[in-house]
């Protein structure tokens, strides 16, 4: 800093030079050069040197390993900034090895530089010395694209070899997801490949965790993510860094694919979290801790038991008929009144939202205590539905119904055929008109081969799709079904009420109270495929949601 001394008459007769405080940034990119423990002190050496030949005593350091210089997200880069900025001014210079230790990103650079001069701080490189005047202002901007150019330039390739990495099946070096642990599959020179094993006592958790999510334990129903963290958590389980579990953990563990055996590499922005498309993904199988049909299973709960399509409280509410009891009038939604008695009695009923909101003109309204509609639905259940007889009687009707729309479908499919031939004969005539130069492809020709196209692919999806649903259903087995009987009767009628209501919940859609009847709806078809899975599974495993009118006729439970 200049600072001239003048004698009394005012005049300044001499101009001494305080030397400029100075404080070294020391930065390198990666965890590894940091370890390496090369580039920083090379980096400090040089720095010092060049202070000490200027004269500059250097009265702070920052050191910033293992952080990238593309943005500003750097602990030790925010602390400098901020104390240079401070009002007692501390240093006069920040000293770099170059340009690109402070920032690689020309707009950032520039901001800053300016904003450091705002406060009478400048930013020198040793490498890379320039002045204030336009020309290397300049220069120095030049510098910075190119650093920035450099940068991005380093990044596309360093994907492009962790993309071929993953293609070979290699894993590239994320944090490992609990149940796995990386081991080291070969060496190609100094690069070690390494692959994901399971670990067998963290694998042990992540079981845990998809059982008691899709089943339960022996004592409740499917339980939810914020039961289940609970639980892990009052029994010592801890994550893959030694934490406890969160809501966002779980909910990341019972989504992530690996647990399947499909590792994806390349799904999202580093920097910005944003989705790729998909096909940029790149798939890597590993070894599965989950079956794949559990997985997809859980996935379904996952989406039908989101607080955005259904109320919690409606999964695992205390009261049994939640989301499930409805107003015969306005179709609306029965929900728990109480009312205390003369001699201090406290009943509980089941009654219409919406006259309960808006009153009467909304709907007349209606209530029923709710332990007697809680035991006419158990009871009408067991003794008229989950009795053998009756789920023999409904698979035979579904049996019939989907043997009388054979012949329908039968008729779709050979039309649906007959649609996808023609397409196909009358794009293969255009292709050789044009390959024996009958015709030039033009604009039109181009319009009509992608108009056909497009009419082969739908002909061929609707096919598809019918030829699936004509795939013959599997006969259930007397048995399973005698089975699948004992267990929902069993099921219903005892343990917790979110437990029972899993249960429920599985085969009926909506308990209908009118004034002289109540109507249990579900859907024969979803019956039958409840039975299928968990009659086969020794009614055990986990429930499943429901759509309507198993009860379509109005036949039964009247």
């Amino acid at each position: 800093m200049n600072a001239p001394f003048r004698t009394d008459n005012g005049k300044a007769e001499a101009t001494a030079v305080e030397p400029a405080r100075a404080c070294a940034y020391l930065r390198v990119s990666t965890g590894r050069q940091a370890e390496s423990d090369l580039s920083i002190p090379d980096q400090r050496r040089q720095v010092a040197a060049f202070c000490a030949a200027k004269g500059w005593p250097l009265v702070a350091e920052y050191v910033e390993p293992g952080a990238s210089a593309t943005d500003d997200t750097r602990a030790e880069f925010q602390r400098m900034i901020e104390r240079a900025t401070d009002g007692d001014r501390p240093f006069d210079v920040i000293v770099v090895h170059s340009y690109s230790r402070f920032f690689r990103d020309s707009f950032s650079l520039e901001m800053y530089i300016r904003r450091l001069a705002k406060v009478g701080v400048r930013l020198v490189s040793i490498t890379q010395e320039l002045g204030d005047d336009p020309a290397q202002v300049m220069m120095r901007q030049v510098i910075a694209l190119f650093d920035e150019y450099q940068s991005r330039e380093n990044a596309k390739h360093v994907l492009r070899a962790m993309k071929e990495n993953a293609r070979q099946g290699f894993y590239n070096g994320s944090p490992v997801p609990l149940g796995y642990r990386a081991e080291e599959a070969e060496k190609r020179g100094t690069k070690v490949k390494k692959q994901l094993v399971i670990d067998p006592v963290e694998a042990e958790i992540v079981k845990l965790i998809f059982r008691l999510y899709e089943q339960g334990d022996s004592q409740s129903g499917p339980l939810g993510i914020k039961e289940i963290v609970k639980r892990l958590n009052a029994a010592g389980y801890r994550t893959k860094r030694n934490a406890r579990f969160g809501v966002g953990t779980l909910h990341g563990i019972l989504t992530n694919r690996i647990y399947a055996g499909e590792w994806v590499f390349n799904r999202r922005e580093s920097k910005t979290l944003r989705q790729k498309p998909s096909s940029e993904h790149i798939t890597v199988a590993v070894p599965p801790i989950i079956r794949r049909v559990t997985f997809d299973a859980v996935q379904a709960k996952l989406k039908a038991r989101s607080p955005r399509v259904e109320s919690p409280r409606v999964v695992t509410g205390p009261i049994l008929l939640t989301g499930l009891a409805t107003c015969a009038s306005c179709a609306g939604g029965m929900t728990l009144r109480t009312g205390t008695s003369r001699n201090g009695v406290v009943h509980r009923y089941y009654t219409c939202s919406a006259c309960a909101r808006s009153g009467k003109a909304a709907c007349k309204g209606r209530s029923i205590r709710m332990d007697t509609l809680d035991d006419l639905v158990v009871e009408h259940l067991s003794e008229r539905l989950f009795t053998t007889e009756r789920l023999t009687e409904i698979l035979a009707s579904i049996s019939a119904g989907r043997a009388e729309r054979a012949n329908e479908v039968d008729g779709r499919i050979i039309a649906l055929q007959r649609e996808v031939t023609d397409a196909e004969d009358k794009l293969k005539r255009l292709y050789r008109m044009i390959e024996d130069g009958v015709a030039e492809m033009d604009d039109l020709l181009r319009e009509r081969i992608a108009a056909l196209r497009l009419d082969r692919e739908r002909a061929q999806a609707a096919l598809d799709r019918v030829r699936i649903k004509a795939m013959p259903a599997t006969e259930i087995p007397l048995e399973i079904v005698e089975r699948f009987g004992r267990a929902m009767r069993e099921n219903i009628a005892t343990g917790e009420i979110p437990f029972r209501k899993a249960y429920l919940r599985s085969v009926i859609d909506r308990v209908e109270v009118d004034d002289d009847a109540i109507r249990i709806i579900g859907d024969k078809a979803t019956l039958e495929q409840v039975i299928a899975c968990k009659g086969s599974a020794g009614g055990t495993d986990g429930v499943r949601s429901s759509v309507r009118k198993w009860r379509a006729r109005k036949d039964s439970n009247l």
